[in-house]
């Protein structure tokens, strides 16, 4: 009775083992992990501030790349800290609930990046097939309902995952692999049939990234049929140009994120630290790009930058 009893309860804490066979290397690959995520913090800190002071980019490009910014640095910091802690300070424990707030955190802003990405695309949709309707249609307001909708959705899709691995009994292995707290490496510590569970992570992960790719594939279809139809390769080299960052940014999310997913789940001959840095710099790399590359192809937000370095702002 008291084994089943201890079986049916959750644990205290789990033990996050950090990058397992890169034990006597883990010190030293904490100092670029950490550069990577201050490069993270200081460009989507910089972005939002851009944003917010100037008025003449409170337009729906610049109002979705502040989300984007706000939801890098909530997906970042959600993992960062705690990852740094492992590898400098060997602060292996976790508490059981943190773990599972840690989870949520991660799912639901990755599942809203690609919904950000996803209504970037149909931003840049409307600006370059309908440039006289751009502004009547994407308002301020639909901009805003755009982003409650993307947020709902991870809201709606992640939680019922999570309260479902919170109500599960679990086994004495209270040791997980890896640098954060991730559905699958949870799960994989359930002394229960989680097949259902299992279904339910592999139907929210592809219907989101289902979904967003399709709007996302459909949008730059549309425009490359809009683009290729303009009179003059100058201004369609300059159409292109508006998409170069966006699509940047969508190649540096969903490569790193697919592969992480994939190889989780049906990578079993991927050796286990290659596995681990990749999904540690899943949830880095996107972040520490993005503004890098906003604020390098972006002309407004580049002399914005330039003229706060040079000069006061009036």
């Amino acid at each position: 009775m008291l084994a089943l009893e201890n079986s049916s309860s959750h644990p205290a804490y789990f033990i996050l083992l950090g990058i397992p066979g890169l034990e006597n290397s883990q010190f030293w690959i904490a100092f670029p992990l950490c550069a990577m995520y201050v490069v993270a913090i200081i460009g989507n800190t910089t972005v939002l501030h851009i944003i917010r002071i100037d008025h003449t980019l409170h337009e729906p490009m610049y109002l979705f790349l502040a989300m984007l910014a706000i939801t890098d640095l909530v997906l970042s910091s959600s993992t960062q800290p705690k990852m740094l802690a492992i590898l400098w300070f060997h602060a292996h424990e976790t508490e059981y609930h943190a773990c599972l707030i840690q989870m949520f955190f991660i799912h639901a802003f990755s599942s809203v990046e690609s919904g950000v990405l996803m209504a970037m695309a149909l931003d840049r949709y409307v600006a370059i097939c309908f440039p006289l309707r751009h502004s009547s249609v994407l308002t301020p307001a639909v901009v805003g309902k755009l982003g409650a909708a993307v947020m709902m959705r991870a809201l709606l899709l992640v939680s019922p995952f999570c309260i479902m691995v919170s109500r599960m009994p679990f086994c004495p292995n209270q040791i997980i692999p890896q640098s954060y707290c991730e559905h699958m490496a949870v799960l994989k510590l359930v002394c229960a049939d989680t097949r259902v569970n299992r279904a339910y992570g592999l139907f929210g992960a592809f219907s989101v990234v289902g979904f967003d790719m399709i709007v996302i594939s459909v949008s730059y279809v549309m425009i490359l049929r809009t683009v290729l139809g303009l009179p003059s390769g100058q201004a369609q080299l300059k159409a292109f140009g508006t998409c170069a960052s966006h699509i940047c940014v969508i190649l540096a999310f969903y490569i790193p994120a697919l592969f992480t997913f994939l190889t989780h789940r049906f990578g079993h001959h991927v050796p286990r630290a290659v596995h681990i840095m990749f999904a540690n710099l899943y949830l880095l790399v996107p972040p520490m790009l993005n503004p890098i590359i906003y604020g390098v192809r972006t002309k407004q937000i580049r002399n914005r930058v330039i003229q706060g370095c040079c000069w006061k702002d009036p």
